[in-house]
């Protein structure tokens, strides 16, 4: 949203962000206006939580005053902020979707999302897959009923179609179209562009290189920040790539493990570190497959080995693998021997390296974040 919010500031135009306040100083730092986000408990805790769509009606209050009060010509919603569109939608205001990962909609013959499998190769593939579809309709309409209810509490009508949290007039996903699976036959949803990662992160100092060979590849391990709390993944690769002929950058993201972690010679461990400034420097990274850092890690020309953990990082590595710009390893198999044996074959594999360089080429001949601003403004002119 950050990187979407500064294209249009480049083009001339007046943003507001509405986001936790955590985000407020780096949302400031790039010239746009803070509003603050109204922040529920909508799981377990100590205080009684929320229901998802209790906490959607009560911020669309506050959302839509804010609405009210800037007038905007457009709202741009994320995926999974329900109350930004739903304010718009009551003030009269067009608004857009950013899908900030691979489009979660389902087509026939997909296996079901997140779930880690890939497109099938042959129609009898296609065909189990479609087993699941009335598990999967039924989800569905159970979603779309719950928003309906949501919609009837604010004074809108129900809608008949299901995903209703996306906008039909403009969704923007923002990924390697490389990653989506195809939909043929007219599958296409409608209002739905591909424009490519938007990828921004907040400023950070220069980090070094681990010392070693300089003919050796260099192999960045970033886990997730919200994934992993006992540092599986890290530890793992440090003790399997100890003996390899790399070096090894690896950083536990402001997340202080609970015993201290073996740090080989070849490597070097650090707290944080910029990915724009890294990742072009590195040949192979070594993550959970959150969407962010592995769209950062393709369009730098890494090649990824990923190692999900949960959510939406089943479906991300299936995608990567499937993309042929990767390794995927299972999380039963994240171990110091898998890893060693993946990145082996991630360094060995020259497809692999071709195919995540290529994906960078595609990125560097685009602006994904220009392409999405000239959408937004697309919408505006619709709907003036």
């Amino acid at each position: 949203m950050i990187a979407l919010g500064r294209a249009l500031r480049a083009r001339g135009h007046e943003v507001v962000v509405e986001t936790w306040t955590r985000w407020q100083a780096d949302v400031e730092r790039e010239g746009l206006r803070f509003a603050p986000a109204p922040e529920y408990h909508v799981f377990p805790t100590l205080e009684r939580p929320l229901k998802p769509y209790e906490a959607v009606v009560r911020a669309t209050g506050v959302t839509r005053e804010l609405v009210r009060v800037e007038r905007p010509d457009v709202v741009v919603a994320d995926i999974l902020t329900l109350a930004p569109a739903l304010s718009a939608e009551l003030e009269g205001v067009p608004w857009a979707t950013l899908v900030p990962h691979v489009d979660p909609r389902g087509a026939a013959g997909f296996p079901p999302y997140s779930v880690g499998a890939r497109l099938p190769r042959t129609a009898v593939g296609r065909r189990f897959w479609g087993l699941f579809d009335p598990v999967i309709g039924r989800g569905l309409e159970l979603g779309r009923a719950e928003l309906n209810e949501t919609r009837r509490r604010l004074g809108l009508g129900p809608l008949a179609h299901v995903h209703g949290g996306i906008s039909r007039e403009l969704a923007m996903v923002g990924t390697f179209p490389q990653l989506e699976y195809p939909r043929g036959g007219g599958g296409a949803e409608p209002g739905t562009h591909v424009v490519g990662p938007l990828q921004w992160e907040p400023p950070f100092g220069e980090v070094e290189l681990p010392d070693g060979d300089p003919s050796w590849p260099v192999v960045l391990v970033a886990p997730s920040t919200a994934q992993d709390r006992e540092h599986v993944m890290l530890r793992a690769a440090l003790e399997g790539l100890a003996r390899l002929p790399v070096r090894v950058l690896a950083t536990t993201n402001r997340r202080a493990p609970a015993t201290p972690l073996p740090v080989p010679a070849n490597a070097r461990l650090v707290d944080w570190v910029s990915y724009s400034q890294t990742m072009p420097r590195c040949d192979v990274v070594v993550c959970h497959a959150g969407h962010g850092t592995l769209a950062r890690a393709l369009s730098s020309g890494c090649v990824v080995v990923a190692c999900p953990a949960a959510g939406d990082m089943n479906e991300n590595a299936a995608r990567l693998d499937w993309a042929r710009a990767g390794v995927r390893l299972p999380r039963r198999l994240v171990s110091a021997r898998g890893l060693r044996v993946a990145v082996q074959r991630a360094l060995a594999d020259p497809s692999l390296r071709a195919r995540a360089r290529e994906l960078a080429a595609w990125h560097a001949r685009r602006d994904p974040a220009d392409r999405a601003a000239e959408l937004v403004e697309g919408l505006a002119a619709r709907r003036a």
